[in-house]
């Protein structure tokens, strides 16, 4: 009979074991285990001592032999509930894409992408999550009542959404930036430089980002006894085009507003042409703001003023909760500040 041993590929000779690895450090087996699974119980000293023989042995763990060992794959999807061609034009999505990207591979986790905006995708991604493919899931944009949500909450599949998921915010955690503060102190600042027929664009309200973001600007007429009067309030779906139509309806509508809050800068960049073709000079008619900063709102003429989301803080806080949720943790959620920034569509 023959048997071979593991070789380092282009060199011939014996890859390094764990064994390897315990012998050079002076510890046990079992040590190393633990400090390559990353579990508790290990001396700083001990983490230390394999670390540094880790190094010198040149060991690299076999991440196939780590997934039966462990029951994990290694991998995490970044799961979008929008349609395709949004993550190439709204500039959330791909921002957010890339900072989890970066948090995962600081892990040694796997992104893989999945769109999910047809009856078709979702099916074919429930299929492939409740199948364990993957050891959890970002969750980016869910829709309340979309039945996706509630087959992954009950095949038990770990989720971190991007945003509060409407209808299950007990059983999934969730990272957001403070929509509704943000929308307030937007409008707030509109209130503050003379605007009191103030209109909105929302996102849409099957969302948590577009209930909240409308709900700051309500928050804000109220507080100030201004009333909330339905023709200055349209609706849209975070792409351009909706912001463009809901423009228009709005300028059909109420034609007499000095100022729009826009629920994104996509949206909102597309009002502008708009607002051109209509004769109306931004700011000096109208002012406008939006939502996001994502590079969008920098670029248009004029520059947006606009509400800034730390995506880099986002996107780093999703991968750690869910990690803390593979783990067995409870779920959370978490809220970050937002800031208004301020350029020449509304200046201070």
């Amino acid at each position: 009979m023959i048997s071979s041993v593991p070789t380092s590929p282009g060199t011939g000779r014996k890859r390094p074991t764990i064994r390897d690895v315990a012998r050079e450090a002076g510890v046990s087996y079992a040590t190393v285990s633990r400090v390559l699974n990353g579990r508790e119980w290990v001396s700083p000293e001990s983490l230390k001592a394999v670390q540094d023989a880790i190094a010198r042995t040149g060991y690299r763990a076999n991440p196939h032999a780590r997934s039966l060992a462990t029951g994990r794959s290694g991998s995490v999807a970044f799961l979008l509930t929008e349609p395709q061609h949004l993550l190439f034009e709204d500039p959330n999505f791909s921002v957010l894409l890339r900072g989890v990207a970066q948090a995962l591979s600081d892990r040694e986790l796997t992104l893989i992408l999945m769109i999910a905006a047809t009856e078709k995708e979702r099916a074919r991604a429930l299929d492939y999550l409740g199948g364990r493919h993957v050891d959890g899931v970002l969750l980016v944009s869910p829709h309340s009542g979309d039945p996706l949500l509630a087959r992954l909450v009950r095949a038990e599949v770990p989720i971190v959404a991007c945003g509060r998921v409407l209808g299950h915010e007990q059983a999934i955690s969730s990272v957001a930036a403070d929509d509704r503060g943000g929308a307030r102190a937007a409008v707030e600042h509109l209130l503050s430089v003379g605007c009191r027929r103030i209109a909105a664009i929302t996102g849409p309200q099957d969302t948590s980002g577009g209930v909240d973001r409308l709900g700051g600007y309500l928050d804000v007429l109220a507080a100030n006894g201004i009333e909330a009067v339905p023709e200055r309030i349209a609706h849209g779906d975070w792409s351009r085009e909706s912001g463009a139509a809901a423009m228009r309806l709005l300028l059909d509508r109420a034609p007499d507003i000095d100022a729009v809050f826009v629920a994104s800068d996509a949206m909102a960049a597309a009002t502008l042409p708009v607002l051109r073709a209509a004769g109306r000079r931004v700011p000096e008619d109208i002012r406008v703001v939006g939502f996001d900063d994502t590079g969008v709102a920098a670029t248009t003429d004029p520059p947006l003023s606009t509400v800034r989301q730390p995506y880099d803080r986002i996107s780093e806080e999703m991968v750690r909760l869910l990690t803390d949720v593979i783990g067995g943790r409870t779920p959370l959620a978490v809220t970050v500040p937002t800031t208004v920034v301020l350029r020449q569509s509304s200046p201070g």
